[in-house]
């Protein structure tokens, strides 16, 4: 079986169903795990993601108003090598290849391979997308046993959390213009022990006003910026300094303000949101949830916009 993953958290699937020697295209964002930088990449991008946060919106904005596809496939290899399933999403056309990107590419081609969409919103979705790629792969057996200790080390987090005050938390995905963490992460927060933020569990992220989101009081918050690593988030991180009240923000004035990686442990529907989970949980609470983050996975605000380790 040869396949194609078009969605980093796909891949990321696939390698933990012991399916890597049989991916034979991943996108340009697929690091995860290193054997899939391996892979031929049969995707690129039309937005350079080398820009600041506020330039990467603009660009976004304006290939949308123009009709324009964020993303591009690589038409001749899908020719010569077709793949026999194609593991794709239809929950954000901002952040990976969707079906409408591909779907002229794919007849112009010829090939007909299976097409697995995935659409998670929520934590149990996620799983759910697991257990669907299995059963389209033929790792039915090895899909229910990496659900199963998902599960159980999210259930590990609900039961060291419960009971603890709720701390209030406001996570922000992007940064500029701010946004606030949707989908699955305010269950995240909630399993950590945490509440608040303006969107509810399952529901999208969207541009959410900054007066509304400064009304949350939280003190707690989490920059988790969509494809941004830890040290980027820091940096980007400043701009959040120039927003109105910012620095008044409980969060703010008791140093409460944490960057993380969004890509790896937030923003991609994969098992690694387990690890998300339990980072939020030795952020929130870490009497409670006292084991170790690796270095360099979270900073810590250390004062006026500077950041350090923490863990």
């Amino acid at each position: 079986m040869k396949i194609w993953s078009l969605l980093p958290s796909a891949t990321e699937i696939l390698f933990a169903l012991e399916l890597g020697d049989q991916v034979t295209g991943v996108t340009h964002e697929c690091d995860f795990p290193a054997e899939a930088e391996t892979k031929p990449r049969v995707t690129i991008s039309h937005i350079d993601s080398s820009l600041s946060s506020a330039e990467i919106d603009e660009q976004v904005t304006h290939h949308f108003q123009e009709g324009r596809q964020l993303y591009g496939i690589d038409e001749e290899r899908l020719r010569a090598d077709p793949p026999d399933v194609i593991v794709t999403q239809d929950l954000c056309p901002v952040c990976a290849v969707s079906p409408s990107d591909f779907a002229g590419h794919i007849a112009a081609s010829g090939c007909s391979p299976r097409i697995v969409t995935l659409n998670p919103n929520t934590i149990e979705d996620v799983l759910a997308s697991i257990t669907q790629v299995g059963e389209a792969t033929g790792r039915e057996a090895e899909a229910k046993t990496l659900v199963a200790s998902l599960r159980a080390r999210l259930d590990a987090v609900r039961r060291a959390t419960a009971g603890r005050p709720k701390r209030h938390v406001l996570c922000i995905e992007w940064l500029n213009p701010p946004m606030p963490g949707g989908h699955w992460v305010p269950e995240m927060v909630a399993i950590a022990g945490g509440c608040g933020g303006p969107i509810e569990a399952g529901q999208p992220s969207w541009k959410v006003p900054w007066d509304e989101m400064r009304a949350e009081e939280a003190e707690v918050i989490v920059l988790m910026p969509c494809g941004f690593v830890t040290k980027r988030a820091a940096r980007e991180g400043e701009a959040m300094w120039r927003l109105d009240g910012w620095c008044d923000l409980p969060a703010v004035r008791s140093g409460e303000v944490y960057c993380a990686d969004g890509s790896a442990h937030f923003s991609r529907p994969g098992p690694r949101l387990v690890d998300g989970t339990e980072i939020l949980a030795r952020i929130l609470h870490p009497e409670a949830w006292p084991h170790p983050v690796a270095p360099g996975v979270v900073l810590k605000l250390a004062g006026d916009t500077r950041f350090k380790e923490w863990g």
